[in-house]
């Protein structure tokens, strides 16, 4: 089993109920940070996401993972249309225990992690071994704690 961590974004549609969808359909959850408001990074102009990361304790490989990523985004008919456009469920792999992986399709770590709060800060919540003492040094953006994901919106 490997310690791994996904970050999870969405602004269009019911963004907290498909957060909650995506993190009950999985089987391997260790841990769910609480959710954030956050700026858009990148893209067009856009409404704020509310992101989440969770820690997962699972023997999938990094490929394997990625399957489930996809197979969460397709759930919440995630439409690719503008990169870093507007979406209904944006689901990245960010880390995975002694795992590097450089390919066309799949970098673990995620290569943007650190420069992004929207993750970071999440991360930090669940696994500041991982996320490090100086993250909020070197991330970007504004984010803002709303609460846990099993709260109602507010």
């Amino acid at each position: 089993m490997s310690r791994a961590f996904l970050s999870l974004g969405s602004n269009i549609g019911d963004s907290w109920s498909l957060l909650r969808e995506a993190v009950s359909s999985l089987d391997s959850v260790v841990a769910v940070s609480p959710v954030y408001r956050t700026e858009p990074v990148g893209g067009p102009d856009q409404e704020p996401f509310l992101n989440i990361v969770i820690e997962l304790d699972t023997d999938l490989s990094a490929r394997e993972l990625l399957g489930v990523c996809h197979r969460l985004e397709s759930a919440a008919n995630r439409v690719r249309t503008i990169r870093w456009g507007p979406r209904t469920l944006d689901v990245d792999i960010i880390w995975i225990d002694g795992v590097t992986i450089t390919e066309p399709d799949l970098e673990v770590p995620h290569p943007r992690m650190r420069l992004r709060r929207f993750v970071m800060a999440p991360l930090a919540d669940l696994a500041p071994d991982v996320a490090g003492p100086d993250w909020a040094d070197r991330a970007e953006g504004h984010v803002d704690r709303v609460g846990p994901l099993d709260a109602e919106p507010g």
